[in-house]
């Protein structure tokens, strides 16, 4: 089952407000048109009945795959048609609940969908085995023999390229068995960081006390109320000072089972084990930790810029995030919206503007505020259903970039899905944030060319800086800290509080330099990064966001071949691995030089914004 869902935290005023209407009273004509997927419920109840029925005739090919070419041909097929269902059903049942999480009709089609999925997993858990166990020679003399076997050749290269890092069968049941004792650290983590650690209200400057817990605390820095600031940050990371030991010990236990799982299974590393399945190269996060800490001087100079823009003695950690300008009140229309971004996306041609045009007269955008709808934004679909998207118009700044972002990823889907089979319908992480950040920074550069006065200039420069600060400069920290902890942890050292802390602070130290304050309590910001949980993730924020920089400035400078190439990549979906479609698409991450150009670009644009400032 493939399922391309992109998440993107969006911040509304008055998000969850009582004030909002309930969803039975919002305008149909700014909703997401679900109809085109299943037109009433009973067609969904159809499309559950056939993937439950469907089990068991998948089931019934175990030990039999590798007997024939027609064989398995007719596996292939069988089970793909039944994974396309199975996504439909869950998809729609997922985003039925997503536009209200208050009804609870919507909410049992979820449980219902998930139920059946794990259904589906189990039955289909034998053939990557069996496959696998069948070996190289059989599969390529399989696949010699029938055509429709032909289209499934990288997919089934991808699944042998396993074979030598699987253990035997008595062996696998034994990890499989002990997965859940092997994962604990990150279930107790997620436990006690979203249910278990309580956060004090804190005072604003007026003395009025506000509730402060995840979701706040990102708000409450970015406001102008500097006691506000400073009170959540102390608050926030005084509960994880006194966790420390515990926060310690679950993210020590994640690091032994990346490095156990890796040493089982025949890797050198944690991280070789984690770049292995999208065979990307351990250059890649190496170059990108080299080429961030060669420029590690920009990002002072952009916390120089900070403190001077904030106009403060000395710049705090709870400064970092404070906007330097003010809501301009300016307000679009979700009709303004749609010309604005059709003109941004202009360099990529005519097919791509006529897809962000069905985004719209289609229906793929769910645009209201209501109450019971679920927070932030998002691209999510399946390959037999529209890209839809979910978010809460108010017309701001931050909501134009959020949709473009959101339509990069659906155009990224609808192309991919247009172009490849059902088998090679969907992308991987790696590359999932690319098209997206394309297409903010093609807004970026489209507004910067219709803004009327420097101030107008200097605050998207600064918003787009900021960007790059918070996903290159910040994940690369991240992914710094993350493989010298595994590192450290694999030579046997104890991951102790004190020494995880005492890496960390002289981590931020470097990363930010002279001019950032450094308050003691930020030594504790690794025990609330949820991040460092999931094995080698956080790097392809950063590595996307530089790709993205050399496509859109590929597309801006160059001219038909520069864009074919691009959409080429939109169009290529997991037909090959990523490295190589990027490649082929005229950006290298293997190389340094998309790395550079995104320093280069960082450093063009604040010289910019510095030389303004001093005018």
């Amino acid at each position: 089952m493939k399922i391309n869902n992109h998440f993107t935290y969006q911040k509304a005023d008055g998000e969850g407000a009582k004030a909002a209407p309930k969803r039975s009273e919002v305008d149909p004509k700014i909703c997401w048109d679900l109809s085109l997927i299943y037109k009433n419920l009973a067609e969904w109840e159809k499309d559950f009945t056939k993937v439950k029925d469907s089990l068991p005739k998948l089931q019934a090919y175990q030990g039999k795959l590798a007997e024939s070419a027609e064989q398995l041909a007719s596996f292939l097929k069988e089970s793909e048609n039944c994974s396309l269902k199975m996504a439909q059903v869950y998809v729609y049942s997922s985003m039925l609940s997503d536009q209200d999480k208050s009804n609870s009709e919507n909410a049992s089609l979820v449980a219902r969908a998930g139920s059946l999925y794990a259904q589906f997993a189990a039955a289909l858990s034998f053939y990557e085995p069996e496959l696998i166990a069948a070996g190289k020679e059989r599969m390529e003399e399989l696949i010699a023999q029938n055509e429709d076997l032909k289209l499934y050749k990288h997919k089934l290269e991808q699944m042998l390229r396993t074979a030598e890092h699987i253990l035997s069968a008595r062996e696998e049941e034994i990890l499989a068995t002990a997965s859940e004792v092997l994962s604990s650290g990150s279930k107790v983590f997620s436990v006690l960081n979203n249910a278990d650690l309580k956060f004090p209200d804190v005072k604003d400057s007026k003395g009025e006390l506000h509730p402060l817990n995840h979701a706040t605390f990102g708000t409450y820095l970015r406001e102008a109320d500097r006691e506000l600031r400073k009170n959540s940050f102390e608050a926030m990371y005084k509960v994880y000072e006194q966790f420390r030991n515990t926060l310690a010990m679950t993210l020590s236990q994640q690091m032994k089972n990346d490095n156990l799982q890796a040493e089982l299974r025949g890797f050198d590393s944690a991280r070789a084990a984690a770049l292995f399945a999208n065979a990307i190269d351990e250059s890649v996060p190496d170059n990108l930790i080299k080429i961030v800490n060669e420029n590690i001087g920009l990002l002072h100079r952009f916390v120089t810029l900070k403190k001077k823009l904030a106009k403060l003695d000395e710049l705090h950690c709870y400064d970092l995030y404070l906007p330097a300008y003010e809501d301009s009140g300016k307000r679009y229309s979700i009709e303004e919206a749609a010309e604005i971004i059709l003109e941004a996306t202009k360099p990529l041609g005519d097919d791509y503007q006529k897809i962000i045009k069905r985004a719209f007269d289609e229906k793929w955008i769910d645009f209201p505020v209501n109450q019971g709808k679920r927070s932030g934004a998002y691209s999510s679909g399946s390959y037999t259903t529209r890209p839809y998207i979910l978010m809460s118009w108010q017309g701001t700044m931050d909501n134009l970039f959020t949709l473009a972002h959101e339509l990069g990823h659906s155009a990224h889907s609808f192309l991919t899905r247009r172009e490849q089979p059902a088998v090679y319908g969907s992308y991987p992480i790696f590359l999932a944030e690319i098209a997206s950040t394309t297409n903010e920074n093609l807004l970026t550069q489209y507004l910067l060319g219709k803004a009327d006065t420097e101030e107008e200039k200097n605050s998207l420069r600064f918003n787009w800086l900021d960007g790059f600060k918070g996903t290159v400069f910040r994940q690369t920290q991240f992914a710094e800290f993350e493989h010298f902890v595994h590192l450290k942890d694999q030579e046997g050292v104890a991951l102790s509080a004190d020494f995880l802390s005492d890496h960390y602070a002289e981590l931020n130290k470097r990363y930010y330099g002279p001019d950032l304050f450094n308050d003691p309590l930020i030594r504790y910001e690794w025990a609330r990064i949820p991040h460092f949980y999931y094995n080698y993730y956080v790097y392809q924020y950063a590595t996307g966001f530089a790709a993205a920089i050399s496509f859109s400035e590929l597309i801006t400078n160059g001219g038909a071949a520069e864009r074919e190439a691009y959409l080429g990549f939109l169009s290529a979906g997991c037909s090959d691995y990523p490295l190589e479609i990027l490649a082929k698409a005229g950006v290298d991450m293997r190389e340094t030089k998309p790395l550079e150009i995104a320093m280069q670009r960082f450093e063009a644009e604040l010289s910019q914004f510095e030389k303004s400032l001093d005018a």
